[in-house]
């Protein structure tokens, strides 16, 4: 990422770019090309391979084995070890991806995710017109499974950081952690490190006939005990070599470690691929200790659910009556054509050029409660959609050159009413601009909050037409 580079705004790539190599467990040659995606689009895989191309999203829900990486199933398309490439979209900003391949298992090509960094700058990175919302999260989230003794912790942060603890009882490895604690250090500190197993797993993979793509150059094997000749030869024959050696540190062959700790920044790695399967980009702070991707999925589904539960706090407005108004009741008099007993917004605390967030005292006095469910009052919701779109026309209306406008319903759609609003309630109205204003027609997104609860929410679309 080069210094003008936003994180605010989404990005996909310039051009497609490609790819090919073998995948690690499946051994079948696969080509891979990463293509540009519009706004909102996310992380999608396509098996070019299978009758009518189908599609499927990058999301935890889907995964259906985590053995040996992280797989993604629905229906009949199948895209096996996908933690690599999307830990190189993350780490390089890219919001948007369509990943098409034509076999059932992404390249390993190095075991990193170095190669995929490389093309995605060789492709180049566009940035796109539309925000990048941020979820951060307001309570630690933990993850704990007993039995591989793993624990993953999610802690409230301005930023994307991550730290990984791992200890597998072995004397090569030792304990080791590794920590980024900015997601642009990725590209040199983090993607370079390449996968790891032990002899032992090797050797159980060799076994049931998998690994048919490993090589000595795209995986570090940990030699954790002593070795045959018998069995150096058994390696010899998996591998297409003369011979294998154990080196004195207790790697197999002449493989040079990248990083005296490239096996705890590897599993780092991994919790960023895996973790791009929660589907909505994060700010925290992850503390995982001994994670595998197992443990990485079961944490991204519950830091998703988390996310879909609490996401409409994200944009809730906060009211301090201390503040002076942005637009006073005689500001917004002289801007909108509405008059008692129908002006339904008594100031505005907030405006910028996409989003507004005006104040509506609702009290006894109002005239529409003489009818409305006498005894028993209730804020109309027409009213309430009526009051958002005064709201909204204030927005559309400061967004225009200099002269007299006014504003009118064009459509109301997705219209949502989650909570009475009753005498005594001070709604907060916020619209925002879910796109450019073309044309004098208004798009945007509407919520009425009462307190810190969403009662209403409708997608709203206008007219700015200049007054004669």
């Amino acid at each position: 990422m080069d210094n003008n580079f936003n994180p605010d705004k989404q990005h996909t790539l310039l051009a497609p770019i490609s790819i090919s190599g073998t995948g690690l467990h499946t051994g079948i040659n696969v080509d891979m090309t990463l293509k540009p995606a519009n706004v909102g689009f996310g992380f999608q895989f396509q098996r070019l391979d299978l009758p009518g191309m189908p599609i499927i999203k990058a999301d935890c829900d889907l995964v259906t084995d985590t053995s040996r990486g992280t797989t993604l199933e629905q229906g009949p398309v199948k895209v096996s070890t996908v933690e690599h490439i999307l830990a190189a979209l993350v780490g390089m900003g890219v919001d948007n991806c369509l990943i098409e391949i034509n076999g059932p298992e992404i390249p390993i090509i190095d075991g990193s995710s170095r190669p995929f960094i490389e093309i995605i700058e060789e492709a180049g990175i566009l940035e796109q017109e539309a925000t990048k919302v941020w979820y951060t999260i307001d309570t630690n989230i933990t993850y704990y499974d007993e039995v591989k003794r793993v624990e993953m912790t999610a802690l409230p942060s301005t930023d994307y950081k991550i730290t990984t603890l791992i200890d597998f009882n072995s004397p090569v490895l030792g304990t080791q952690y590794a920590t980024l604690k900015n997601i642009k250090e990725f590209k040199t500190e983090i993607a370079p490190c390449r996968t790891f197993c032990f002899l032992h797993e090797l050797e159980m993979l060799l076994d049931n006939n998998l690994v048919k793509g490993g090589d000595i150059n795209n995986a570090i094997v940990v030699v954790d005990r002593p070795v045959t000749k018998d069995e150096m030869a058994r390696l010899a024959k998996a591998f297409g070599r003369d011979n294998v050696e154990v080196k004195s540190e207790g790697y197999l062959n002449n493989l040079e470690l990248r990083f005296p700790n490239e096996p705890a920044r590897h599993k780092l790695l991994d919790v960023i691929g895996d973790l791009a399967l929660i589907g909505y980009p994060i700010k925290a702070n992850i503390i995982a200790n001994r994670p595998g991707h197992s443990s990485n999925v079961e944490f991204a589904k519950k830091i998703k659910q988390y996310i879909k539960k609490n996401r409409h706090t994200k944009d809730f407005p906060t009211y301090d009556p201390n503040q002076p108004a942005v637009y006073n009741f005689q500001q917004i008099e002289k801007t909108l054509p509405h008059r008692y007993p129908f002006l339904l917004v008594d100031k505005i605390i907030d405006l910028t050029d996409s989003v507004i967030v005006g104040i509506k005292n609702v009290t006894f006095n109002e005239y529409y409660f003489q009818g409305h469910f006498p005894g028993n009052p209730i804020m109309p919701g027409v009213l309430q959609i009526e009051a958002l779109a005064q709201t909204g026309g204030i927005l559309c209306i400061n967004a225009m050159p200099e002269g007299d406008y006014d504003t009118y319903f064009l459509k109301i759609e997705n219209c949502k009413f989650k909570q009475k609003v009753v005498p005594g309630d001070t709604m907060l109205l916020r619209m925002e601009l879910t796109e450019p204003i073309r044309r004098g027609i208004c798009t945007m997104r509407g919520s009425v909050f009462v307190g810190n609860k969403l009662c209403t929410e409708a997608d709203l679309t206008a007219q700015i037409v200049k007054r004669n």
